[in-house]
């Protein structure tokens, strides 16, 4: 199995959406919603992708400033091509597009944890959300 990597080549929202069907995180994504889906593409400024042939395998989706955060958005890997190494490679080409002091930040499922604690990344508890239908007080 050959691999290609691609740094923010295009994809429509259509390929992202079955991807993410073929993966385990269509499950914890908005897929449904077509415009939302376009525009978590349209506005990421780091998108690395995975392609076997003309196929679309994987991707990492991030929103970065090159120089401090990298907020890794999504990491997703075609089930059938799990376990392979794509998923790790994602994010070192991703890692490899950052300035020498910025920072791979990102939220994980939890029956990914022990994954990403083996590639070195660190558990910070400092996280918060604020959803959408919550008001920040006045």
């Amino acid at each position: 199995m050959s691999i290609e990597y691609r740094i923010n080549t295009g994809i429509t929202a259509d390929q992202f959406i079955d991807l993410l069907k073929r993966s385990t995180l269509g499950e914890r994504r908005p897929i449904h919603d077509h415009e939302c889906m376009e525009g978590m593409i349209a506005n990421s400024n780091l998108v690395v992708t995975a392609w076997d042939a003309d196929t679309l395998v994987g991707l990492a989706r991030s929103m970065t400033d090159f120089h401090y955060a990298c907020y890794l958005s999504d990491l997703a890997v075609c089930q059938a091509y799990q376990k392979c190494g794509i998923g790790k490679q994602l994010q070192s080409v991703t890692q490899n597009q950052l300035g020498p002091h910025c920072k791979l930040i990102l939220i994980a499922a939890p029956a990914a944890s022990a994954y990403y604690e083996r590639l070195g990344f660190t558990n910070n508890t400092r996280c918060w959300v604020l959803e959408r239908a919550s008001q920040i007080p006045g």
